[in-house]
């Protein structure tokens, strides 16, 4: 799955990310976009759990890929889904989905 592109007037968000993890972060960040496809079709069967085991994993792996965002977003929609807040939940996987489509990686110390 190809990320979408983002709207007009919405700004690339720059993340610096250490040199050493050039060859794993694509992966890292296609995973990502993979688990949107899946945390979808859980939202659709109310697989609440599902959502929360992947928030709670995108909470625990995204500081140490350099992605501090993806484990806030990750936290709270694991958050949100423990707490079936349907509403918070989709708003934080909108929030996912945006920040996956503008992230733009620059790698330096």
């Amino acid at each position: 799955m190809t990320p979408s592109h983002p709207e007009a007037g919405q700004a690339r968000i720059l993340v610096r990310i250490d040199p050493d993890l050039e060859a794993i972060v694509p992966g890292f960040l296609a995973n990502r976009r993979r688990d949107l496809t899946t945390i979808d079709a859980c939202l659709k069967q109310r697989d609440l759990r599902t959502i929360s085991l992947l928030g709670h994993r995108m909470k625990g792996d995204g500081g140490g890929y350099g992605f501090e965002e993806i484990s806030t977003i990750g936290d709270r929609m694991e958050q949100a889904a423990l707490a079936q807040d349907l509403a918070a939940l989709s708003d934080h996987i909108e929030h996912l989905r945006n920040f996956l489509s503008r992230v733009e990686i620059v790698y330096s110390r």
